[in-house]
């Protein structure tokens, strides 16, 4: 039996910057194995919160020494600061797993909701709430941004790792089936 991959996922943001570590198995099963946010003042010079940031990404890796980093694709959004704090989050976060050789792909709101849920315009609940049924979670993850952390990390790994191709198991969530379906689409 192969060992599991360990994702970690980050939700970018200066406020809050969700943290989320997985283990995902060949089975495509998964377990919990850290999540958290990381916060930062909105009083404080952005230079000091994106250093509050870093640190916490960094501890993170350091402690939890995953195989791969998966971060949230920057969108556009009606508010431009919102747009660039979570870019340079985004960025700091990509820059950590460059310096410990990890590899790190980005990828966006719509893809992580249809890789956990099956429908890539699922509202925070949906999300949280199928997050909690793959890691068997008692309570739903808090706040959301832990959540999404956790989603982005799931969504890596089963899309990415190659000890876990899709239909390999025959045993697949609908929302790992409708992935499936989806990018089987596209490529026609």
């Amino acid at each position: 039996m192969s060992s599991p991959l360990r994702v970690i996922g980050i939700d970018p943001g200066l406020t809050r910057c969700g943290v989320g570590v997985v283990d995902v198995r060949a089975d495509r099963s998964a377990s919990l194995v850290h999540v958290g946010v990381v916060r930062s003042s909105p009083d404080a010079p952005i230079a000091e919160r994106l250093r509050v940031i870093a640190a916490g990404i960094r501890e993170a890796v350091v402690t939890y020494e995953p195989h791969v980093m998966a971060v949230e694709r920057v969108f556009a959004q009606h508010n431009r600061n919102t747009v660039m704090g979570t870019a340079q989050a985004s960025g700091v976060a990509l820059l950590i797993a460059a310096e410990h050789g990890l590899d790190a792909e980005t990828h966006t709101p719509s893809e992580v909701k249809a890789a956990i849920t099956g429908y890539g315009s699922a509202d925070k609940l949906q999300v949280q709430t199928m997050v909690a049924r793959v890691l068997r979670l008692p309570d739903l993850p808090q706040p959301a941004d832990a959540a999404d952390a956790l989603a982005l990390a799931l969504c890596h790994a089963w899309r990415s790792d190659p000890r876990q191709k899709v239909g390999e198991t025959g045993r697949l969530t609908p929302a790992q089936r409708a992935w499936r379906d989806a990018e089987r689409a596209i490529r026609r």
